[in-house]
């Protein structure tokens, strides 16, 4: 490993016509992403492969078009604007397939810029709180350059890299980026309550970012013996593990400990993960495996949704045409919970969007995307209560989610009920 002074020199490796992975969410080297954007004149055609990042993204900016060009595997806030602009794309992939993208060649990787912790006594840093994909990448591509931040935590499980497979390195002391969604609403909580009305006791926890998901763990304090088997995990599930609602007791892979593929929340989070062995931050391949999800015993997977339509469809990943997100795990936990025993696969979301527009619709939005089929579809859950969709034909589908719909878009949404399916009649 090769240490510069300044992240200039260490990203001049990059050439033009590359392609260049980013690492995920919090770990974002922001760094490294300013130095190669800087040298925006000199490169052409960089092709940039990530998922969500935290912080800016330069490199999309107008002025750079001809520069880099962003190829997102999740499409983040910071992303959105020049995918809809054409100064990227999003790729379609389940979240436990992209590994798989790197290892088998399908995106040969030249160069992965990376944030990692300082190197313990026998020369091992950690890719902290996002081994998700990262891992493979790390494994795959060409060149590796990484931002030594000591502040990135150490953590437990794939996610050790040996400073001889990095090539040239920048060290870096500064915070990492924090999230903090804020206190849910009232109907947040309702919604989170009728959620944890669904969860069993030794169940085996799957669940975002956000504030419903955060309204889902408030509520379930007087809950015993659940664990956590999960792509991500936010701040929400300290105080479960602390108090012992989650000990992970009931799980039959990896008991004892909570499990995830990344980490996105305050510093007291990253505290929180440094160093415990009661967190294992795995790859993201094996983390989302439905063969492996279905394992342990009653997995509830507890997921959002954009819109749903009365059939069941659910569209997680567009607004319309307008790619907001991406297909992400969603589908992989949504058939691990289903197959587990036990388990409960669960979409839940607001009625109605902020602007009041019904989320339960007739149909979905033209050009919106599919995420989760009718047929994965089980429980769908919102302010107004729970619709179990399973075995259900779709003119009561149709009734069940009219039921859950706000009350000012039932009349609306029985009419296009009665005309779509003959047997309502």
């Amino acid at each position: 490993m090769k240490i510069f002074k300044s992240a200039l020199e260490a990203v001049s490796i990059i050439q033009s016509n590359q392609r260049v992975f980013i690492h995920s969410v919090a770990a974002a080297p922001i760094h490294l992403i300013n130095a190669m954007t800087s040298r925006a004149r000199e490169l052409r055609n960089v092709e940039l492969v990530h998922l969500h990042t935290e912080g800016e993204a330069p490199y999309t900016h107008p002025d750079y078009k001809d520069s880099f060009f962003t190829n997102a595997l999740f499409v983040g806030a910071n992303t959105r604007k020049a995918i809809r602009e054409g100064r990227g794309d999003y790729i379609p992939v389940f979240l436990s397939e992209i590994p798989n993208l790197f290892r088998r060649n399908v995106l040969p990787l030249d160069v992965a810029l990376v944030t990692v912790s300082s190197p313990d006594k026998h020369g091992f840093c950690s890719l902290g709180t996002s081994v998700d994909v990262s891992r493979a990448a790390v494994q795959m591509a060409k060149v590796v350059i990484a931002q030594i931040n000591p502040q990135m935590p150490r953590t437990h499980g794939d996610g050790l890299i040996h400073v001889s497979e990095i090539n040239y390195a920048i060290e870096a002391n500064e915070p990492l980026h924090q999230y903090n969604p804020g206190e849910p609403s009232e109907q947040e909580m309702i919604i989170g309550r009728h959620v944890a009305g669904l969860i069993e006791d030794g169940s085996t926890l799957q669940m975002g970012i956000g504030t419903i998901p955060n309204a889902v763990l408030a509520a379930l304090t007087t809950h015993k013996d659940l664990g956590i088997h999960t792509e991500m995990f936010a701040d929400g599930v300290m105080p479960l593990i602390r108090s012992g609602v989650i000990n992970n007791s009931k799980k039959r892979i990896h008991p004892g400990k909570s499990v995830a593929g990344f980490v996105m929340g305050t510093q007291e989070l990253y505290d929180f993960i440094d160093d415990n062995p009661q967190i294992a931050m795995l790859d993201i391949a094996y983390v989302n495996d439905t063969a492996v999800i279905r394992r342990n015993p009653k997995v509830v997977a507890i997921n959002s949704a954009i819109e749903v339509d009365l059939t069941g469809q659910v569209c997680a990943d567009s607004i319309g045409q307008m790619m907001f997100s991406g297909v992400g795990g969603q589908m992989d936990f949504i058939r691990g919970a289903s197959l587990s025993e036990g388990g409960k696969p669960i979409i839940a979301l607001p009625s109605v969007t902020n602007k009041g527009i019904s989320r339960i619709a007739p149909f979905l939005k033209q050009g919106a995307g599919v995420v989760t089929t009718r047929a994965h579809v089980h429980y769908v859950v919102t302010e107004y209560g729970v619709a179990y969709l399973y075995g259900k034909n779709l003119h009561q589908r149709a009734r069940l989610l009219i039921d859950i719909a706000h009350p000012d878009h039932r009349e609306e949404l029985e009419k296009a009920a009665f005309e779509r399916f003959p047997s309502m009649k």
